[in-house]
């Protein structure tokens, strides 16, 4: 068997149920690619091998795990990437679609390497902390709406899916969680460069109390910062709003 690891935030789904609805909502999206991101001890692994006519691949940081899947599932040899998701270079060249209990403790830094990877990633289903699956599907004027949701919502439509319970795991962590699905957008909206969107973001947010006037003036000329606009705060806005400012920066 296998040992639990706390500093890898390791917590491993164990319900059957709250499994089959993970992967009836991968099965609503065409794909030939598919990463699992922490398989762990295999639950949700066990049915995505089921899954006829695809390429599958599995990237696990923890080398007891590797051991552990290897042994049950022998047709995983040579489809575990050993190394932390973080590290690893895009594992296929054609598009692939990302699925996984994301470790809670590298989730939001797992979403922005996906973004670097977006023109070859149409989808992402991911388990997250309950917290950051909200901020993740949250629209301006909500008090967790910020970067990341900007970001993610800019290149992929989001959905929420449905909670999960702490009973569901082992251990059972002491927060919730929630399933979110990500699917690339049609068509994006227009800005000056995706540079000056993502400058303009988080330079925003990182001052979120303050007016826009105040947390973004080093962008604008001072004629432009006189529009009503910059007297909000960044949480209202939306992230239409953010693209057509970008046409405004220095």
């Amino acid at each position: 068997m296998y040992t639990l690891k706390k500093s890898l935030g390791q917590h491993f789904l164990k319900d059957e149920a709250v499994i089959h609805k993970i992967v009836d909502a991968l099965k609503n999206h065409s794909f030939k690619n598919l990463l699992e991101v922490g398989p762990g001890g295999g639950a949700l692994t066990a049915q995505l091998l089921k899954i006829p006519g695809i390429n599958f691949k599995a990237v696990e940081l923890d080398t007891q795990k590797v051991d552990h899947l290897l042994k049950i599932y022998p047709q995983l040899e040579n489809k575990i990437l050993n190394k932390s998701f973080l590290e690893i270079d895009q594992p296929f060249e054609e598009p692939f679609t990302v699925i996984g209990n994301f470790p809670y403790n590298i989730s939001t830094q797992i979403l922005f390497k996906i973004l670097e990877w977006k023109e070859n990633v149409p989808c992402v289903i991911g388990m997250f902390q309950k917290e950051v699956a909200q901020r993740i599907a949250s629209h301006e004027g909500n008090k967790v709406y910020g970067v990341l949701s900007v970001l993610i919502q800019y290149y992929y439509d989001v959905e929420y899916l449905f909670d999960v319970g702490n009973e569901c795991f082992t251990p059972q962590p002491k927060v919730k969680s929630g399933v979110v699905r990500l699917t690339a957008v049609e068509k994006k909206l227009p800005v000056k460069s995706e540079r000056s969107f993502r400058v303009l973001v988080k330079t925003a947010f990182n001052q979120r109390r303050k007016t826009m006037r105040n947390s973004v003036k080093s962008l604008f000329t001072t004629e432009i910062l006189q529009d009503e606009l910059f007297s909000r705060r960044a949480e209202t806005l939306s992230i239409a709003e953010f693209a057509a400012l970008t046409f405004k920066m220095n």
